[in-house]
């Protein structure tokens, strides 16, 4: 900053509080709130004032603070009380982005993304909108976000969800994009629909009689996390197959039901990691839980990981933090 003055007679890098303030940007600053269901779908609203779905949120008023003008607009729009201390992402929206009248002088703005946390269906269904503005809220599956909203306003959403699941504070974004992109922003994950997989979950060994469609393990990490392939074309996320890698410990974990058909799981603890063959998928580290957020299995999702928990437990190997998923080395590891 330089130094102020108000000496007319002055050189060098001095300028008058006058000078230092007309010579500072000028821009706008918003606020708006990420809040999931139970499935990971994304609450979007439809507005009265323009086609495309928007977050929850608004302007921040002069002297208000985003985290305050994110819980009024919550307040005023869905007519939900509650507190945003956790921000995911902060966007640098730039002056010339499309869609902005000429007249009304956008100079560009600074926007603040909060988690507005998985609401249950109970505070869901206590949502109460206003007599105008906002029209009604959906649920939307990541991947529709792109068709939904608006570009800009879509892959800030996306970045910030992906901020959440990794765990590790804001994501710094510029026009929606993550200026140090992430494993899960660099392959793009969410960008295409999740399969459903909304079965029940049954623990224990599989009955005989039952028609197996698929089989996939959770291959454990000395250090509790599970290995997981993303498909590079797509971004999907799948659990590997239970005899994928080198693994000891084998246990049973159970199966999802669904349509006459078995998808049946296991639990092991991996000895190696051995070198890709398969470029289409890359390998990554996660906890369990990054794993249900990254899959769309429905109410059974919570029942699957406490039986992975569990097996996690049997195999003597720890309850991994929440740390952003990492790619495993091609050639390889060997623990």
């Amino acid at each position: 900053m330089p130094q102020l003055t108000d000496d007319p007679e002055r050189t060098g890098t001095w300028m008058t509080p006058e000078e230092y303030g007309a010579s500072r940007a000028a821009l706008w600053t918003g606020a708006v709130v990420l809040v999931t269901d139970p499935d990971g779908r994304i609450l979007v609203q439809s507005v009265d004032y323009r086609s495309d779905r928007l977050l929850p949120g608004g302007a921040v008023d002069a002297g208000e603070s985003p985290a305050a003008a994110a819980a009024r607009e919550m307040r005023e729009e869905l007519g939900v009380d509650g507190h945003y201390p956790r921000g995911l992402a902060v966007d640098w929206i730039p002056a010339d982005t499309p869609g902005f009248p000429p007249e009304m002088r956008f100079p560009g703005e600074i926007l603040h993304v909060y988690d507005g946390g998985t609401w249950t269906p109970e505070r869901i269904r206590s949502v109460r909108l206003p007599d105008r503005e906002i029209t009604g809220i959906d649920f939307a599956e990541p991947a529709d976000l792109a068709a939904l909203m608006d570009p800009g306003d879509a892959r800030r959403a996306l970045s910030a969800l992906r901020a959440r699941i990794n765990g590790s504070g804001p994501a710094l974004l510029e026009d929606g994009r993550p200026t140090n992109p992430t494993d899960l922003d660099r392959l793009g994950v969410l960008r295409t629909r999740r399969t459903p997989q909304h079965g029940t979950w049954h623990p224990g060994p599989l009955p005989a009689h039952l028609p197996v469609r698929e089989r996939s393990g959770w291959l454990f990490a000395p250090d509790g996390r599970v290995l997981l392939l993303i498909a590079r074309a797509t971004g999907a996320a799948h659990l590997p197959g239970p005899a994928a890698q080198p693994t000891a410990g084998a246990l049973t974990l159970g199966h999802r039901y669904a349509d006459g058909g078995a998808s049946a799981r296991t639990a092991a603890r991996l000895t190696a990691l051995t070198p890709a063959v398969d470029p289409a998928y890359a390998r990554l580290l996660a906890t369990p839980e990054q794993v249900r957020e990254l899959s769309d299995w429905g109410p059974a999702g919570r029942e699957e990981l406490a039986s992975v928990h569990a097996a996690r437990a049997r195999l003597a190997l720890p309850a991994p933090p929440r740390t952003p998923p990492t790619e495993l080395p091609e050639q390889g590891l060997r623990w």
